[in-house]
């Protein structure tokens, strides 16, 4: 396995637990993890992680604007990769 995937295992990693925490606050009334720092952490790589999350564990997928901000994330880290494939072709 390639550092690149590696780096993107780890930082999805973080994000899903960042998220399951979030909710797990959220569900128990205690202080929330702020939304810039869920962006953050998808933004470092942990996007695909992060999507599972929301996805899996049902959590800010109701608020529009974090799910945009989230899939426009997504979008750019795919576009990057497919950017640079074409430019090594």
């Amino acid at each position: 396995m390639s550092y690149v995937a590696l780096c993107y295992l780890a930082a999805s990693a973080a994000a899903f637990v960042a998220f399951w925490l979030d909710k797990r606050l959220a569900q128990g009334g205690g202080r929330r993890i702020r939304e810039r720092t869920l962006h953050l952490a998808s933004a470092l790589g942990g996007w695909p992680g992060a999507l599972a999350a929301m996805h899996l564990l049902r959590h800010k997928n109701r608020k529009a604007g974090f799910v945009a901000a989230q899939a426009f994330i997504a979008f750019l880290h795919v576009a990057s990769w497919v950017g640079l494939w074409l430019l090594s072709t």
